[in-house]
């Protein structure tokens, strides 16, 4: 690797804005391979020199590379490195994303309005997800998520207090909980777990989702854990189903030129994606 040619800060705005700053870096350096400036077996920069370059932290860079890794673009060698695979292997497309990410990556102009936020009691359903004990103090946050000034969704979030007091000075209007934590406080949010089922709308989501009380509404329950699976936040997403939909994509794989449906320890799942009906 020729230091020289990277000496350079690049700026990340310029290349993925709306994604997280190891996403961004991530990219940038899948881009470069697939553009042949890193060869095969080609070692990359320290994850000191990409920290100077991007003006990030080490613990962002050592994210980016991770997600490099487990997409196989990458392999590290203890003591040596981080060098260029032999050959790109698409891993399924499937991501933990935030509501303004996907509108973001739809075109749309996503907003959040603040309706309420404070700390509350944990109710038995919400301890239980938070692995907490009941009645012990969370953070709540309520917001109104519009796309296009046209309003999509309302959230119900709850973060154990630790976290909930990091993200409660913050405009959250324009921002969102991934960001905060992962690019103000170096917190990675490493999965998420997701649950989609169907309910009604009570008269308050259908003030806030400018539909009529008893519509059909998507409701999706999430769980987002950082280091060591503790649960960051528990939240409630209530969709308009006329608005959104997911939109699921599957391979299967083909032995001898015959599909054939892929082995349990091989996702067929290819990509899932967020559709938004623009009305």
């Amino acid at each position: 690797m020729n230091s020289k040619k990277e000496s350079a800060t690049i700026n990340l705005s310029a290349l993925k804005p709306g994604l997280p700053l190891h996403e961004q870096i991530s990219h940038w350096i899948e881009t470069k391979i697939d553009e042949g400036v890193y060869e095969s077996d080609q070692k990359l920069p320290s994850e000191f020199q990409l920290s100077e370059m991007f003006n990030v932290s080490r613990v962002t860079v050592r994210r980016a590379l991770q997600t490099l890794e487990s997409n196989r673009l990458i392999y590290r060698c203890q003591g040596l490195g981080s060098f260029v695979g032999k050959g790109k292997t698409r891993q399924p497309l499937v991501r933990l994303t935030d509501l303004m990410e996907d509108m973001h990556r739809a075109g749309m102009e996503a907003k959040s309005v603040v309706l309420s936020m404070g700390v509350v009691d944990a109710s038995a359903s919400v301890a239980e997800q938070l692995g907490l004990t009941e009645g012990q103090k969370v953070f709540q946050l309520d917001r109104q998520r519009l796309g296009d000034d046209t309003p999509l969704a309302m959230d119900q979030t709850w973060l154990p207090f630790a976290y909930g007091q990091l993200i409660e000075s913050v405009d959250l209007g324009n921002r969102t909980i991934f960001s905060i934590l992962e690019n103000d406080y170096e917190i990675p949010v490493m999965r998420g777990c997701y649950q989609i089922t169907a309910t009604t709308a009570t008269k308050d989501l259908a003030h806030y989702l400018d539909t009529i009380e008893g519509d059909a509404l998507l409701l999706l329950h999430r769980i987002a854990y950082t280091v060591g699976d503790k649960p960051i936040f528990y939240q409630r997403r209530y969709y308009k189903s006329d608005a959104f939909a997911y939109e699921m994509r599957l391979d299967r794989v083909e032995h001898n030129g015959q599909a054939t449906p892929q082995p349990f320890d091989e996702t067929p799942i290819r990509e899932i994606v967020p559709v938004f009906h623009k009305r």
